[in-house]
């Protein structure tokens, strides 16, 4: 009885690159400047290859399994994220609710600084990722990058500083919540 796998067929995707983008790619390094500003990040795994050929991003598979379509449609994924974020940046906008005791909210360098809140003596501290601008306003934090992992980890990283624990949340309603998401980009 003879065993050998019947040899499967190589996926080969090509991704057009939108006008006024400009893509440089070195191994695994993928850099791309736009009107909004410029993003680079490493973009690798085993069974995917990379190439730019003229106006075109190639990814490709050696073979058509499962696994490998799943990480096409991934890198896919990500190179779409990345196009639309240098061409208009993603915005999340956050909402500054003090309802018991009046909060303030600060940008101190490369962090966010909640003071006073629910009359706490000890300030919270929340991360700005690299990349990320942050505007705050009296009763509002605007949240800008080109890179939707960075602005949304940093907009999560505020709501979570300022989480409420061993309170009820139905009377203890503080704190700083997100209430609008950058709209997704079309897979």
């Amino acid at each position: 009885m003879d065993k050998t796998k019947k040899s499967q067929d190589s996926i080969k995707y090509e991704l057009p690159i939108p006008e006024g983008v400009e893509v440089t790619l070195e191994g695994n390094r993928i850099t791309l400047k736009g009107e909004k500003g410029s993003f680079s990040r490493n973009l690798a795994h085993p069974l995917v290859s990379l190439a730019k050929k003229e106006n075109k991003i190639v990814l490709s598979t050696k073979s058509a399994t499962k696994k490998n379509k799943r990480m096409i449609n991934t890198f896919r994924a990500h190179f779409l994220n990345m196009f639309f974020g240098v061409q208009s940046s993603y915005v999340y906008t956050l909402k500054i609710c003090s309802g018991h005791f009046p909060m303030t909210v600060k940008l101190e360098g490369d962090q966010v600084v909640v003071t006073n809140f629910l009359g706490e003596k000890v300030p919270r501290v929340s991360k700005v990722l690299e990349g990320v601008k942050v505007e705050v306003g009296k009763d509002s934090i605007t949240i800008e990058s080109v890179d939707l992992e960075a602005a949304g980890q940093t907009a999560v990283n505020l709501e979570v500083a300022t989480k409420i624990k061993n309170r009820d949340r139905r009377v203890f309603q503080d704190g700083i919540y997100i209430v609008q998401k950058p709209k997704r980009v079309a897979q």
